[in-house]
């Protein structure tokens, strides 16, 4: 419990940057999204879930600007935990088409909840603006490929260092 209540803080710190220095809105949800895939390998059971709601929650709650919160509850929080759902119950084509829209309906929602609701994008809609959509697949599928290279990296080299938190 103390090891997801230190990885809840380091998230919402790590958005805290984001929401200070707003170029790094995007990049800090990416790497709060470790603090997610940390608890998914090292904690298990009920922790990520506990520490992608933590996180969520109080970053949405205490953030003065809420692009970082929303881009982390909207999406890169919760998708650690779908990524190893999806790569463990299917074929890598079937996997990588569910991870594929799972990413654009959440795409949709973030800028439906930002244009709509938060009003944080004053658009006037044009044609060009559905580019967006496979340009932010590009750039889903590098963090997907990034993000699973990382995952390697740690459970080859950092791994054993934390068997204290799974000792049973």
């Amino acid at each position: 419990m103390t090891a997801a209540a230190i990885l809840v803080a380091l998230g919402v710190i790590l958005l805290a940057l984001g929401a200070l220095v707003e170029v790094l809105d995007l990049s800090m949800a990416a790497i709060a999204s470790l603090c997610v895939v940390f608890a998914a390998i090292e904690l298990k059971g009920k922790y990520p879930y506990m520490v992608y709601f933590g996180i969520s929650l109080l970053s949405v709650l205490l953030l003065p600007v809420k692009t970082p919160a929303l881009l982390f509850a909207l999406f890169a929080g919760y998708y650690p935990i779908v990524k190893r759902l999806l790569e463990s119950r299917f074929s890598r084509p079937v996997s990588w088409v569910l991870k594929i829209l799972t990413f654009e309906a959440a795409l949709g929602l973030i800028l439906l909840v930002c244009v709509k609701l938060f009003l944080l994008i004053e658009v006037v809609w044009q044609p060009w603006h559905l580019a967006i959509f496979p340009l932010g697949g590009v750039v889903f599928l590098l963090y997907d490929v990034a993000l699973t290279r990382l995952i390697t990296a740690y459970l080859y080299r950092l791994h054993q260092r934390f068997r204290f938190l799974h000792d049973d």
